[in-house]
């Protein structure tokens, strides 16, 4: 049959079942790729052909009519409105899962079929219930592949990857119970025994969930329910990696640990995880995560320069033939209520791809021969959302800088002060060093060695800000998610993160340019300020200059994040989510780098540096600790 018969009007002959068809259907997509059409000639087809076209193609225009068309046929010749899930429904995501199985459909599309699914399931919903049929009870002989339970851990916020795991893993047949954000250990485990879940999936951003994770992973051996079954732990989220997984989370839990590298991925380790070939799997699992314990053991072997050695070859300045620059005011000043338009102009996008696992620069992606056409398409729904949020000031942008005197001491350390006196501390912000070995004349550098040392006798300042673009997000966010509408839901939390990065990016531009006035000339370009090619830099906590996130509580404090709607989780991560905070640097010299591992002899430093204890600072630490 050419394609054109198969996506013509139904043949009254035809004797095929809706099934059947449909297989032929998504033959015609996979031989000839996905292409939308401009007009509405597809509305002359059958209506479970109707539905998979919406499905695939992520149109909801028609969706509510056409599941109402159907049940009604199912409804004369008796049958249930379950069945429209389990029949034309999930014969549709079949298709969708099956196409972006082979690499011919991509994120954003499987999340706009997603979203024709849910609103087609919300007008059944109804009709099942009238009959005290629910969903859940009425499985009939479709069965889901299994069930997992996902969750953000305690103490982190951000959950853009997790809710879009989770809405790719429903689109393959998949019952996913997600727990939400900042969920303890002992909720997560209950509700899994709860729920009798074949999978448990671990999410998280910044760097202190890699530890909450292993104490989970350490809980499931704990508990017996979990040893016992070896039920699955699956491991994702950004400061995640394979690494990290096999090094510091699987040797807690006898039961499988699987890193997730994004959300694409998802898909295939479940599947593998719940198959007859499980077992071959999780072994040839075993192998290659024993050979990346024991690559990390040799790279963790390889010697470290002493913390003396380190600090003799540390970025070396002429602070007697240098005067630092002087903010305009000293103290604190806040920005409310930010010009949201002007905020759009300073978005780097290509993050917004990355988010929609399309990889590649902007705009260099837009042209991509194999996602070109995708990453068009989620820019241009972005775009559009984005003037929406706008105009509709959908959100509320909020941000505060804060510029004081500062010195360096102990070599590695800050010392930040209240006035032009010095004579009162604000607090000490506690650096770390380099202590890889390097090829000589390449110095070992700390963010320290950017402000001058306090014997020099030179007066230097440095910058704290903190900003959010995430203020009013819930209300929205509910909204789509009451339509059911994931893609928009997630398109507008990607968006509130761009907003504030670009926030921080604008921010720091009217830094040098005026508050602190340094390059008062400068004229970059978006692109070049993207490239990072300005005087100066504004490294975060939780970043490799800046690994530890500690150091959080004492910045907020000072900049009263609170006055502006932030605050920290009791694992310093910022809340809204769409936020960023960190420092301000205006030495010509000052430069991001990675502190990378870090020896024993420094941590024992910084122990006693601190004054906290050796535990507490391992556990802070402990992705530098190798």
């Amino acid at each position: 049959m050419n394609k054109a018969k198969a996506l013509g009007k139904k043949d009254l002959n035809d004797t095929r079942t809706p099934t059947e068809r449909l297989v032929e259907f998504a033959e015609n997509f996979k031989g000839n790729g996905i292409k939308r059409e401009e007009d509405l000639a597809w509305r002359q087809q059958s209506v479970d052909k109707r539905l998979a076209h919406a499905m695939v193609h992520g149109m909801t225009q028609f969706i509510v009519e056409d599941t109402e068309e159907i049940r009604q046929q199912i409804a004369d010749r008796n049958g249930r409105p379950i069945e429209v899930i389990e029949g034309p429904l999930m014969d549709g995501m079949n298709i969708v899962g099956d196409l972006f199985g082979e690499g011919k459909m991509f994120l954003p599309q499987v999340v706009k079929s997603a979203r024709v699914m849910k609103q087609a399931v919300g007008h059944l919903i109804p009709f099942i219930e009238a009959e005290k049929k629910l969903i859940e009870a009425a499985g009939g002989d479709v069965r889901a592949k299994g069930k997992i339970v996902i969750a953000t851990v305690k103490g982190d916020v951000h959950d853009i990857g997790k809710n879009i795991v989770t809405v790719v893993l429903q689109c393959n047949n998949f019952e996913v119970v997600n727990m939400g954000v900042m969920v303890p250990a002992a909720e997560i485990l209950a509700r899994a025994k709860a729920e009798k879940a074949d999978i448990v999936g671990l999410s998280g951003l910044i760097t202190p969930s890699l530890e909450e994770m292993a104490y989970v992973a350490s809980e499931m051996q704990r508990d017996e329910y979990f040893r016992s079954r070896k039920i699955p732990l699956m491991i994702g989220g950004a400061t995640t990696s394979r690494v990290h997984t096999a090094v510091k989370i699987a040797p807690h839990y006898e039961g499988p640990v699987i890193y997730v590298p994004d959300a694409s991925r998802s898909v295939g380790v479940a599947q593998n995880l719940v198959s007859e070939t499980a077992n071959t799997y999780l072994e040839e699992l075993a192998v290659e995560y024993e050979d990346v314990r024991r690559r990390h053991a040799a790279r963790k072997a390889t010697p470290l320069m002493s913390l003396v050695d380190a600090r003799a070859a540390k970025l070396a300045i002429d602070w007697a033939g240098y005067t630092p620059p002087r903010p305009k005011f000293i103290g604190r000043r806040t920005f409310k209520n930010f010009d949201l338009a002007e905020l759009a102009s300073y978005i780097d996008w290509t993050p917004f791809f990355q988010t929609w696992s399309l990889f590649g620069q902007y705009p260099a992606i837009l042209d991509d021969k194999i996602v070109g056409e995708q990453a068009r398409s989620v820019l241009a729904d972005g775009q559009a959302m984005l003037k929406r949020m706008v105009d509709g000031r959908w959100l509320t942008a909020n941000g505060v800088a804060a510029f004081y005197p500062a010195n360096t001491i102990n070599d590695d350390d800050i010392e930040i002060y209240t006035d032009e006196t010095r004579e009162k501390v604000l607090f000490t912000w506690r650096g770390l060093r380099q202590q890889g070995m390097k090829r000589e004349g390449v110095e070992n550098k700390c963010l320290a060695d950017f402000i001058a040392p306090k014997e020099s006798g030179v007066m230097d300042y440095i910058g704290l800000f903190a900003v959010t673009a995430g203020l009013g997000i819930e209300k929205k966010e509910q909204e789509f998610e009451r339509a059911n509408d994931d893609y928009s839901a997630i398109m507008f939390k990607s968006l509130a993160d761009r907003c504030a990065e670009a926030f921080a990016e604008a921010l720091h531009a009217r830094v040098r340019k005026d508050i602190w006035g340094y390059v008062p000339d400068e004229a970059l370009t978006n692109e070049q300020m993207i490239k990072e090619a300005y005087q100066g830099i504004r490294p975060a906590p939780g970043y490799p200059a800046c690994p530890e996130h500690v150091v959080k509580r004492e910045m907020f404090e000072v900049l009263d994040g609170a006055d502006i709607g932030m605050m920290l989780t009791e694992s310093y991560a910022m809340h809204p989510a769409a936020s960023v905070s960190g420092f301000y640097f205006s030495h010509p010299q000052s430069q991001y780098f990675s502190v990378g591992i870090i020896g024993d002899d420094q941590v024992a430093d910084y122990v006693k540096r601190s004054g906290r204890t050796e535990k507490d600072v391992k556990r802070t630490l402990a992705p530098n600790l190798g």
